[in-house]
């Protein structure tokens, strides 16, 4: 139901949105998905999860099995991937914030509340996202930079907010005309804040509110090579949109360079590696 139509019926709209598509997710995956948002300690949200795998009748059991009245479940007719499907959903949002969340991660139960708390009093952040734990195949914490400038620095490069740790100010993406497109998938989320980065302020809650199931099998892991164009693509054109912030960003890079006598360039960090004289490939450094 649209927020025109609760509206007009008087009822009253929940703040938060929290937005799930799934797609054949592990049966164990999702109840952790599920069951950490309905443990949050903030309340005033609905829970929208959307199943672009309408065959897979075992989903719509183990969503159903939750008596919670923030529940929201819809299915799609067919597959319609997942861009498509993430632009449904904030066409089915009635929050004000949207919070995205991916259906085999994992939320800290103050997530939400540091969220809004932080949107509330800063007006002026469209999004804001956190630090992430990687585990499974990788175990790592994801540290993004806190504040705007260093976010769309970042930004020049790789995507600096974690996609299934951010709250979304639905406002700008309405008032803006900004969806998720499909050719930039799986890379639809870095396009998105590529987007935004001229429409708000951007801002990372320096804290782990999020855990990030990194599996074999995730949608990464199967479309890497699409990914790494989709990704290049989007860092062309926000590079070439937003030449201040990549000549910051270089320079942020000469920084880290340390030189032999003063001239040679024994070691530089680029990209998340470690370079011998500018150019021989050391050691990759995770976030």
């Amino acid at each position: 139901m649209c927020i025109l139509c609760l509206s007009q019926k008087g009822m009253v709209l929940p703040r938060v949105s929290v937005l799930t598509p799934i797609y054949n997710t592990n049966p164990d995956y999702l109840r952790e998905c599920i069951e950490s948002i309905l443990s949050q300690t903030y309340t005033d949200f609905e829970f929208v999860i959307l199943n672009d795998s309408p065959e897979n009748k075992e989903l719509e059991k183990i969503v159903k099995s939750y008596q919670d009245s923030r529940i929201r479940y819809v299915e799609n007719k067919h597959n319609i991937g997942i861009s498509a499907s993430r632009n449904k959903l904030l066409d089915l949002a009635c929050g004000q914030y949207l919070a995205i969340f991916d259906h085999d991660d994992i939320s800290h139960p103050t997530r939400l509340a540091q969220q809004v708390k932080y949107l509330d009093e800063n007006p002026y952040v469209g999004v804001v996202g956190s630090w992430a734990h990687w585990f499974g195949n990788r175990d790592f914490i994801r540290k993004n930079p806190e504040n705007d400038t260093d976010i769309k620095i970042r930004l020049t490069d790789v995507c600096a907010i974690m996609h299934t740790s951010c709250m979304i100010r639905k406002s700008v993406l309405t008032e803006n005309h900004i969806q998720y497109e499909d050719e930039y998938t799986p890379a639809e989320d870095y396009r998105l804040f590529g987007r935004l980065m001229a429409c708000t302020n951007f801002h990372n809650l320096q804290s782990v509110l999020v855990e990030y199931r990194c599996v074999s099998g995730n949608t990464s892991s199967k479309m890497r090579s699409k990914m790494a164009n989709a990704h290049e693509s989007i860092k062309i054109q926000i590079c070439n949109q937003y030449p201040m912030y990549r000549v910051a960003f270089e320079r942020c890079v000469r920084r880290v360079r340390l030189r032999l006598f003063g001239k040679i360039p024994l070691i530089k960090i680029k990209n998340h590696w470690v370079l011998l004289f500018d150019f021989i490939p050391l050691i990759k450094i995770k976030d």
